[in-house]
């Protein structure tokens, strides 16, 4: 098939790689003329395993192609609509501006051409009621063109695999049976591969698509910023979150993931997704139905403030002049994304209470330099510990999680480690003349 993507940033063109993967011809098409060149060479303009080989390899057989000219979209069978739902300025609620510009594109663009209509396949993360005022949109048009809502579940560092083998395909249908059967079979005909593969399918209404996605994140920012208040409850207690999180993790109905306590969750997605969704539900009436998620929201920003306050305290609550070895800036390992990082939002409130912040990031390094150039970043472990006072583990990457605490010992002025992921060996580093603190971990010969 002849596809398209609008909005080549992660979502976009990773979208747009694997379906080239997959044997489609496709056109990626964005605004951002320095994005679209590097991706026309084959370069990833962000940091995602197994992304780079994927692009490059359909970049140079023909079947992707990167543009900025709108007509060239002209005669594709569907358009993917993958950019940017983020926060508004001063508000919860979802800036819808670069979906209707999208929209808006296809609308002035797409020439339908035989039976069946020109499909619109959004993936973008969007309110409630969005696709249906998007199907007006395309009525009023006059043109053949339809609508279904296709939302995407990538994570980030996994995002390859959850496209070319996800765990569920999800196509949110108009009410009329007989465009919504022609819509389906589009769409069945795109990802006839991974059909083959018994990947479930679930056929809904547009506002069930598009409750999906958030109310999966609501669930996921959930779960860990409730193990996050049981952190709190165990900093009181001395109990240890870590072996609590595994005991409940035990029952089925509960599960092991996302029970890890930390600085908590950040990213382009949970955390302005969460906050879209309670202000979408004010706008309908029920805001009494999500007002847990503000509690979710203000566990996980607390835990950010918590691990500065355990910084300071280990210095009689004065962090001027004290060096802050700050290891992690991206919001989670394998992905060089600073949104909202945890990370990034300890260090600058580091920064701001007088500390010395020294960071380094195996992925983020150069794009936290063009981004925060007030802020102090280094290459390597090695030169950001040097002479420390306190080392903060802030993101998960597994070249921090393998450090050994022998050998850091000697580079440090003075030995007080901060796990805020809770992923080290606290006896190891104990052992080692290390003085360590976890989240809600308190220490026990158990």
């Amino acid at each position: 098939m002849r596809l398209s993507t609008i909005g080549c940033g992660y979502l976009g063109a990773v979208h747009a790689a694997c379906m080239a993967e997959l044997g489609h011809e496709v056109i990626g098409l964005d605004v951002d003329q320095g994005k679209v060149d590097k991706l026309a060479r084959g370069e990833s303009p962000f940091h995602e395993p197994g992304f780079p080989e994927v692009l490059a390899r359909n970049v140079e057989s023909g079947r992707l192609r990167f543009t900025t000219d709108p007509t060239e979209i002209a005669d594709c069978q569907i358009h993917f609509i993958g950019v940017g739902t983020p926060q508004m300025q001063g508000r919860y609620a979802a800036d819808m501006t670069y979906v209707d510009a999208a929209i808006e594109t296809v609308l002035t663009h797409a020439h339908p051409q035989g039976e069946r209509p020109v499909l619109i396949a959004g993936k973008s993360t969007v309110p409630v009621g969005t696709a249906e005022r998007i199907a007006g949109r395309c009525a009023a048009s006059g043109k053949d063109i339809a609508v279904a809502w296709n939302p995407e579940f990538l994570r980030e560092g996994f995002a390859v695999q959850d496209t070319l083998h996800p765990d569920r395909i999800v196509y949110g249908l108009p009410e009329d049976r007989e465009v919504g059967a022609q819509l389906r079979d589009i769409l069945d005909e795109c990802y006839a591969q991974l059909l083959s593969e018994d990947i479930p399918r679930l056929l809904t209404n547009y506002p069930t698509a598009e409750l999906v996605k958030v109310a999966a994140n609501s669930f996921l920012a959930t779960k860990i910023s409730f193990i996050n208040a049981m952190a709190e409850l165990c900093d009181a207690t001395g109990a240890d979150v870590t072996k609590l999180a595994e005991a409940i993790g035990h029952d089925d109905r509960i599960g092991k993931k996302f029970l890890r306590a930390g600085i908590g969750f950040g990213g382009g997605c949970l955390p302005k997704d969460i906050r879209a969704f309670m202000a979408r539900a004010g706008e309908l009436g029920v805001d009494q139905a999500l007002t847990f998620l503000r509690e979710v929201d203000a566990i996980n920003l607390r835990r950010r403030e918590t691990a500065v306050d355990m910084a300071a305290d280990l210095f009689g609550g004065r962090l001027v002049g004290r060096k802050v070895a700050v290891l992690g800036a991206a919001f989670k390992p394998d992905s060089d994304d600073l949104r909202d990082s945890p990370a990034l939002d300890i260090a600058t409130r580091l920064w701001a209470r007088g500390a010395d912040v020294v960071i380094t990031d195996p992925a983020a390094g150069d794009a936290l330099r063009r981004a925060r150039p007030d802020l102090h970043v280094v290459d390597t472990v090695e030169q950001a510990v040097k002479n420390a006072d306190v080392v903060m583990v802030l993101t998960e990457w597994k070249h921090f999680t393998e450090l050994d605490p022998e050998e850091m010992r000697p580079r440090v002025r003075e030995a007080h480690i901060i796990d805020g992921r809770n992923v080290l060996d606290p006896k190891a580093w104990q052992q080692a003349g290390w003085h360590y603190q976890g989240m809600g971990r308190g220490v026990s010969t158990w």
